[in-house]
């Protein structure tokens, strides 16, 4: 297996991951090989295609609806005070 060493690591990031690791029951380097994982495997890289698929559904659920600033704002401030 590789290793890596991190430097340079702010005392605020380090106490929240070493407070993360405890409340999860891992050692601090486990803690940060998941989070690593985590951050990896979210990062899914889409074809334009699927982008594009995606966008053309969330127009069809809108299509019609014409929506100016006039009413966004208003909607934005229904129920406030």
């Amino acid at each position: 297996m590789r290793a890596i060493t991190v430097k340079n690591i702010p005392d605020d990031l380090y106490q929240r991951l070493k407070q993360s690791a405890a409340e999860n029951r891992r050692s601090l380097n486990s803690e940060i090989l998941v989070c690593m994982e985590r951050t990896v495997q979210s990062q899914k890289h889409e074809s334009v295609n699927d982008i594009l698929a995606r966008a053309r559904k969330i127009r069809q659920k809108t299509g019609g609806t014409l929506l100016t600033d006039r009413k966004f704002n208003k909607m934005k401030t229904a129920g406030r005070p």
